[in-house]
């Protein structure tokens, strides 16, 4: 079987899925393929803004929300650089993790989907389902989940 040619893993800032992307990385790097870090999002309304704003007034050392998409693959990046990774692509796509990372996979001929574990062994992720084992399910590729949690 030949090397892996694009690497594809999803990240929403947080550690867990960083450390899917150290191993997204690393994998990249030792097969000398591509790697494609993309980090799925919906854009906030004014509304949302405005929410953020006034929690920010009241408690000033209080962080809302996460770090906008593209300081998030900035970051990522940064690790992947890091962890030997040569190729990098980044991307940040409006929508749901799951379906992004199964379009993107499609659309980048990827042949590897690299995701953490956090949320398989939760209730919420037996019931609801999980993004790792969504993913995994609908990627039509190889999928490496991270033990990350």
């Amino acid at each position: 079987m030949a090397a892996y040619q694009t690497v594809v893993v999803g990240t929403d800032g947080s550690d867990s899925s960083l450390r899917a992307v150290d191993r997204a990385a690393a994998v990249s790097a030792d097969a000398g393929a591509r790697l494609v870090i993309a980090c799925a999002y919906y854009p906030a309304t004014s509304r949302d803004v405005d929410k953020a704003q006034d929690v920010l007034r009241e408690e000033a050392y209080q962080v809302v929300g996460s770090a906008p998409a593209e300081d998030t693959l900035q970051s990522a990046r940064d690790r992947a650089v890091k962890a030997g990774a040569a190729t990098i692509e980044t991307v940040a796509i409006v929508g749901e993790p799951v379906q992004v990372l199964h379009d993107l996979v499609r659309e980048r001929s990827a042949d590897l989907l690299v995701v953490g574990n956090r949320g398989l062994n939760t209730l919420a992720g037996r019931i609801l389902g999980s993004v790792p084992a969504e993913a995994a399910r609908k990627s039509g590729v190889d999928v490496l989940i991270v033990h990350t949690t």
